[in-house]
């Protein structure tokens, strides 16, 4: 059965979201529009608001709602009014998460990013877990990219039995796999078109192995630093410069190391200071640490650095 609408291939970067450095650490909205400004201007495919690095599970729906509404007006004035904008809905309850998909959608969202709920992870079997997909499928308003990430979902794992079935569904598109499962993939494209139920990579340093066997394209947080990159390494290999666009993907893998290692925090200090924001306005929202550690700091400097003159070279479309 055909999708409602086929989730668009490419880089989709998870854009960071930036607060002030008080003791409410609201939103800083001056430093949201650069950034979102920043990433619309390099010619992304896509943007993901709320995910895991935007700190959803920190944000209230109002504040998720102004992020949509800013980056509909971002992407407008950039001149790409039909930028995809994908947004994280959560939740631990199949009622909670419907209604943080109908906020978004009256918004402008296009898309939404959902984790399936964890809390009583315990008794969250196939059924319940492929329940409250399908149930939230025939809800929502908005395609639905299911978001399979064992490592914050208490373990859970959206396996291959569950994903044949739920892509069945033409309100569920696809699923952002940073469970780095790229088995999943092949079976994905064995059994249906991306054009129905897309496999999209959860991080860049597998992106090429998993578009050989179907995938579509990449969620990554290290386009939020370096976006043109990233494009480049998929256009590489969808004009068949194999060889060129391995060599891209080995020099992009060694740099997603240092994002992954260094978690959020550690993400947010070095894309602020690579590009130039404030170091204030790079914190988490609290308790998640601050990434003061002047070793970690000067690690992950050294760890990103090889891409930067790479992405200096690349010209915005």
């Amino acid at each position: 059965m055909p999708a409602s609408r086929p989730f668009p291939p490419g880089i989709h970067p998870p854009s960071l979201t930036w607060f002030k450095n008080d003791a409410r650490q609201e939103i800083d909205w001056d430093l949201q529009r650069k950034h979102v400004s920043f990433l619309v201007k390099s010619g992304v495919h896509g943007i993901v608001l709320a995910g895991t690095n935007g700190e959803a599970v920190t944000m209230t729906r109002d504040e998720k709602i102004q992020l949509i509404s800013l980056a509909k007006e971002v992407a407008a004035e950039a001149g790409r009014p039909d930028l995809p904008i994908t947004v994280g809905s959560t939740g631990q309850s199949t009622k909670d998460v419907i209604a943080d998909v109908e906020a978004a959608h009256k918004v402008g969202a296009d898309f939404t990013l959902v984790l399936c709920p964890s809390y009583f992870h315990f008794a969250m079997n196939e059924d319940a877990i492929t329940g409250f997909f399908t149930e939230l499928a025939d809800a929502s308003p908005i395609p639905i990219l299911i978001y399979n990430f064992p490592g914050v979902a208490a373990g859970i794992d959206v396996n291959s039995e569950m994903l044949a079935k739920l892509g069945a569904h033409p309100n569920i598109v696809g699923v952002k796999l940073t469970c780095g499962g790229i088995a999943k993939v092949a079976r994905i494209k064995a059994q249906y078109e991306p054009s129905e139920f897309a496999a999209i990579a959860g991080q860049s340093d597998w992106l090429i192995p998993a578009m050989t066997v179907g995938s579509i394209g990449s969620v990554t947080g290290v386009a939020n630093l370096y976006p043109k990159a990233c494009v480049q390494l998929f256009d590489l290999y969808n004009q068949g410069k194999l060889g060129e666009a391995a060599e891209a993907q080995i020099k992009l893998a060694g740099v997603e190391w240092g994002f992954g290692k260094g978690g959020i925090n550690g993400t947010k200090w070095v894309v602020a200071k690579y590009l130039g924001y404030p170091e204030a306005s790079c914190h988490c929202r609290r308790p998640y640490p601050e990434f003061d550690d002047p070793k970690k700091q000067s690690w992950i400097t050294e760890i990103v650095r090889p891409l930067e003159s790479v992405e200096a070279s690349l010209v915005n479309p």
